[in-house]
């Protein structure tokens, strides 16, 4: 509750609306872009420039099983 995460890549298990939905239904955020102010980033496969760039801003990555841990799924 409270953070904002971004979604990029090709994800498995998740369409990206509906990791978004759910992050939104738990209290989240759900952002187009990362900046100094996202929490978390959730890369899927080819998550390209995105990925880069929350590594610059040392903001926390993710994959669907840490999403699924961090929601206590």
């Amino acid at each position: 509750s409270g953070k904002t995460f971004v979604v990029t890549g090709t994800l498995s298990r998740y369409s990206r609306e509906d990791i978004e939905a759910l992050i939104r239904q738990l209290g989240g955020k759900a952002s187009g872009s990362v900046s100094k102010n996202t929490d978390y980033l959730i890369a899927g496969e080819k998550a390209g420039s995105k990925l880069d760039k929350a590594k610059q801003l040392g903001v926390a990555v993710l994959n669907e099983d840490d999403f699924d841990k961090l929601i206590g799924k």
